[in-house]
């Protein structure tokens, strides 16, 4: 592997989408990776979409690469927000890049596209999906899809009080009484508590609603009201804390329940998405119609096919009065502290996985194993070899361990 003085090399390239404005590392962390024994190569003008140009990363004796082609064949370890299947077609464009004994770490998505991880397997390359990181206390500082919805959440806010047609807050003024905006956030997880906590901070009346009743004290404590339906959830929650992917049962009778709620509402914004599925209808045609005029909806499960049954991914519609928003990537929209959040995830999680400046997987690791994804031209997830319809890793160890015995090996 190419290195500069024995020290590994770790590549920063611009992400494969141009639309991307985020940067996967920036200035201020490179100290921490220098620390950690890694020559550090960004490629020229990664940074500048977050405000981060190429001097800031010379000034921390980071080296910058003229193009993108060098940065993938001087790198050890490739850093990127997204990569293959999580930017889609423009993510295919890096496979021809990576070689065998590469290591590539970022967002991959691969519970959605899991054929992109079997290209990488091909490649040789040893690949680590970050939005797999495990829910437990020692890798809260890793966490990027919690670092992401915590700006999402608030970003959902303002975008939909720029779309609405009244301001926020309770006004008394000379020409008489505003009425605040009645906002209704659908799913208390990272991006629905910031997201209410945003719109109370602006002044609006805001409501929460979740599946899982543990969380209604964390609704509370932000000051909004607790949604109650009269719709049992039993173990709503999985060990990981997310929302468990319910029933369609379920889902009918909670549309049924949430109806006259959703029509009371100004301001709607829906939150609810299950890793490497798509996301449950739980605002349908016939709810946005109950509406008023002039009403807003912020769908953040677009990406996912939108919590709303009317939403166009990637687009703002009106339908009968309603403005539907479907925006994809928000994240995005606040590149520099987006930027600065996913750095930090990502230090913390090179910390565990480079020891005395070598890559070093250690499979005892909860966080590195449940996040690797393949190692040795193999796949070595096992939720993604379910979805390939793969036998599991301990079915291919006997099979071949059997095939060693009996001299078919």
């Amino acid at each position: 592997m190419s290195n500069t003085a024995g020290r590994l090399t770790v590549g920063i390239p611009r992400d494969a989408d141009p639309s991307e404005r985020r940067v996967a590392i920036v200035p201020a962390v490179v100290p921490a990776l220098q620390k950690l024994g890694l020559n550090i190569m960004v490629e020229s003008g990664a940074g500048m979409e977050s405000g981060f140009t190429d001097e800031s990363y010379t000034d921390r004796e980071a080296i910058i690469a003229d193009s993108r082609d060098e940065v993938f064949r001087q790198a050890d370890i490739i850093l990127q927000v997204r990569y293959l299947g999580a930017c889609g077609r423009l993510g295919s464009d890096d496979l021809s890049r990576l070689r065998s004994g590469q290591v590539i770490v970022g967002s991959c998505d691969p519970l959605t596209f899991p054929q992109a991880v079997a290209d990488l397997a091909e490649k040789g390359t040893t690949g680590f999906s970050l939005e797999l990181v495990p829910r437990i206390t020692r890798a809260q500082s890793m966490d990027v899809l919690s670092s992401m919805a915590t700006i999402a959440g608030y970003r959902s806010v303002l975008l939909a009080a720029t779309a609405a047609p009244r301001m926020f807050p309770l006004l008394m003024t000379a020409a008489g009484t505003l009425k605040p905006a009645q906002v209704l956030v659908i799913g208390a997880g990272v991006a629905g508590l910031q997201a209410i906590a945003t719109a109370k901070r602006l002044g609006a009346v805001v409501s929460g609603y979740d599946i899982r009743s543990a969380v209604r004290e964390q609704v509370e404590s932000l000051g909004a009201r607790f949604v109650e339906l009269d719709v049992a959830a039993g173990d709503a929650e999985t060990t990981g804390g997310y929302a468990k992917q319910m029933d369609d049962d379920f889902y009918r009778r909670q549309q049924e329940a949430m109806k006259q709620v959703v029509a009371g509402c100004d301001i709607v914004i829906t939150t609810a998405a299950i890793p490497g599925r798509k996301a449950p209808i739980l605002v349908t045609e016939e709810m946005v119609d109950a509406m008023s005029p002039g009403s807003v909806i912020v769908d953040l499960a677009a990406e996912r096919g939108g919590n709303c049954e009317v939403t166009v991914p990637g687009k703002t519609i009106e339908h009968k009065g309603v403005n539907v928003l479907g925006p994809q990537n928000l994240p995005s929209d606040i590149p520099v502290h987006a930027s600065e959040m996913l750095s930090r995830n990502v230090v913390t999680f090179l910390q565990g996985l480079i020891q005395d400046g070598q890559v070093a997987i250690d499979l005892q690791d909860q966080v590195i194993s449940e996040t690797l994804l393949t190692q040795d031209g193999q796949i070595v997830n096992d939720r993604v070899r379910e979805l390939l319809k793969l036998p599991g890793l301990e079915s291919v160890s006997e099979a071949e361990s059997e095939a060693s015995t009996t001299g078919q090996a």
